[in-house]
Formats: structure tokens, sequence, C-alpha cells
């Protein structure tokens, strides 16, 4: 069993909670952990040792006395080491670094042509983050950039084999099929490279932004394709396989059915996202080259675009609905480009609260992810940061 693997109560107090606790402000010192984690004062100062010597976390100075020692403040380092993330789309990539409590130092969106292949892709954005990492006066002050960077995450809009980093037949993805994108970042990096597919790195950065305290969420992702992360037992859940929340090829009553790019029909991509709604408004005669123009066209009030937004909505709502019956989730979220679309977001509400359970939705949050554009490399970057955690 890994630790991202492992149930959360077999982890509470482990090395990477104690990281956390300290970042968001909930301990400040080995006393607090203690009391958090319910540990012995003896194991937590082991532990904080360890993450101390790693560079993880760092003493700050004493505290205030509460009628013995003053206490040793803790703190994760703000300055210096830092990770970097890439959240990699079909036309454009958001890079970013971030410090060790998972706040974003420096971050450009940078447009992409998936098309081009992932040597070509995946090299430039390497050197993007080389080259954030560069300009980031803290981290090169004593002229160690390098050795500042401490991780790279990269989510990827397709399937990935978590495991091995590899892809696995993605669709709009040409000449990427199979491609070993960790092996490939290895020759070119000297630190560790994480790669996930985006929804679940935009899962993994909304839950730890806004709802940590919660143990099973499920996070959708919806733009120019349509996926979902799951939180469960408070932990990134992948499957066996890494397939885990792939909702994209769930099959969606339809007639006739639309033709999907894995080669069935029905699909809830070929239905319900961004590329489906503009297919089937150039199928309508209105003029719309991308997602960017159908989100117009339905801010205007346009009757056809509105429509399929709506129709878009019920068909998620219908696909989220087995889910929520049989996961039995705390929370319902989505992002990407379509969760500001309020006709799609309404009848993806309404079609969960008709199709599901009452138990199911008593206490159900059905929201929009409220982290914004760098929500994906945030939860790159705890990727990164868990792992560094594990190794230390």
């Amino acid at each position: 069993m890994t630790i991202d693997d492992a149930p959360r109560d077999a982890l509470r107090g482990g090395p990477r909670e104690l990281l956390r606790w300290v970042a968001t402000g909930a301990a400040v010192s080995r006393a607090d952990l203690s009391r958090l984690s319910g540990l012995s004062p003896s194991t937590v100062s082991q532990r904080v040792e360890a993450l101390i010597n790693q560079g993880l976390l760092e003493e700050t100075g004493a505290g205030r006395s509460r009628g013995g020692r003053r206490p040793r403040q803790l703190a994760v380092p703000t300055g210096g080491a830092v990770v970097g993330a890439v959240d990699l789309g079909a036309h454009h990539a958001r890079v970013g670094t971030l410090d060790l409590s998972g706040r974003v130092v420096q971050a450009r969106t940078l447009p992409v042509r998936i098309e081009d292949g992932p040597e070509a892709v995946l090299g430039a954005l390497l050197a993007e983050v080389t080259t954030l990492v560069g300009d980031d006066p803290v981290a090169s002050a004593d002229g160690s950039a390098a050795d500042a960077l401490r991780g790279i995450g990269i989510g990827i809009p397709g399937p990935v084999q978590h495991a091995t980093g590899r892809i696995v037949s993605p669709s709009r993805m040409p000449g990427w099929n199979g491609f070993d994108v960790a092996a490939f970042c290895a020759g070119r990096v000297d630190v560790p490279v994480i790669v996930d597919n985006d929804a679940n790195l935009m899962a993994l950065g909304a839950h730890r932004t806004a709802h940590s305290e919660l143990d099973h969420a499920v996070y959708i992702k919806a733009g120019t394709g349509i996926g979902s992360g799951v939180i469960s037992s408070g932990r990134l859940h992948r499957g066996a396989q890494g397939s885990a929340g792939d909702i994209s090829h769930c099959r969606v009553v339809a007639d006739p059915a639309p033709p999907c790019t894995c080669g069935n029909a029905g699909c809830l991509e070929a239905v319900a996202s961004g590329a489906a709604l503009v297919t089937a408004l150039r199928g309508q005669g209105v003029p719309v080259s991308d997602l960017t123009g159908v989100i117009r066209l339905i801010d205007d009030g346009d009757r056809q675009a509105t429509a399929l937004a709506r129709q878009a909505g019920r068909a998620v709502g219908e696909i989220l609905a087995v889910v929520v019956n049989f996961f039995n989730p705390q929370v319902v979220a989505i992002g990407g480009r379509l969760a500001d679309c309020e006709p799609l977001l309404a009848s993806m509400r309404a079609t969960l609260y008709e199709r599901c359970l009452p138990l199911a939705t008593q206490t159900l949050l059905i929201e929009r992810v409220a982290a914004g554009q760098d929500v994906g490399i945030t939860g790159a970057a705890h990727l990164v940061i868990d792992h560094v955690v594990a190794a230390a």
C-alpha cells in the first residue's frame, strides 16, 4: 500500500499531514502538532526533525510561553525551494512555480498546439518551468536556482497510467498514445516528475484549497473535453490503473447518438463537452469556431446555444446521478470553462436532484470550483509536495 492509497485514519499524524497543518496555520509548534495528531511529543519531534532536514519545515524563533519553556515556532519555508507545475490543455497550458505550502509564486498561460506532439510540447513547457525558477529572485539569490526546484507536476488532458507516467489511448492528442511522459522528462531535468490526468489535478487542487476538511468529493472538469476526479477518504482516488473518475465515455441515451472520438456513439464527451457544443452548433448552421464563441453566444442569450447548453447539463447530471448514488460524496463541484455556463449548471443541478436518492442529496453541496485558473497547477504542486514528503 502506498501513501496515496492508505486510508485517511492510518495517516493521521503522518509527515504529509504534519506539513499540511503547519502550512495552513493550524499548527505553529511541535506541541500543536502533538495535540492535533494525538501522537506523543517524541514521535512528533522525530517526524518534524526529518521534515526540517529535508528543507520542508523550518524553525522561525520562539513562540509565546504557556507556563513553561517558550516553544520553537515552525513554518513552511517561503523562500528558496519551489516546485514546478504544468496544467496542459488542448490549446493552452498554465505553467507555474509554487512554494512548499502550495502558494503560487509565478504563473503564466502559454498557447500550445497539442497536435505538435509530446516532444515539442513538453520540451517547451519544461524549458518554461526552468525559466520561471531562474526568474525567481528569492530562489536564485544565492546562485542556486537549479537546486531550488524540488520537482515538477504535469497534468495531461487524457488518460494517464499514473504508476508509469504513460499516456494511454487519448482523444484529440495525435502522436501521444503510449508516450512515456515521465521517462521523457527524466532525461531533461534532474528532479522528480509526477504525471497525472488534468481532471485529477484539478480535483486535488480544488479539494486542498476549498474542502480539505471533507472526506468524499467529485470534481468535474468541463471544457473542450470532459472528465472528473474523485476524492475518497480525503485522498485522490485513481483506481487500479489510474482511470477512476473518467466519465467522458459513459454512454448517455441519445437518438440519434453522435459518434465519439473513442469509436463508440453517444458518449458523454460526444454530447456534453465544449467540442460537442461547437460541432452541434455548426451542424445547425451557426458560424462558431471554438468554445469561446459558444460561451459568448450563451452569454448573449442565443436560443440555439442556450438550448444545447441545457441539454449538455442534463446529460452531465444523468451520469453524475449514478456516481452520486453509488459513491455518496459530500460535494460535487464543476470546473473548467463550461463551469461559468449558468444554463448548463442549472440543468445539471436539477437533474441530480431529480435522479438521486433523497438521502444522497440531503446535505450534498453542488457548486462551482472556486479556485480559479491556477487550480490545476495547485493540484500539480501538491502532487509533487506529497511525493517529496513521502520520500522524506
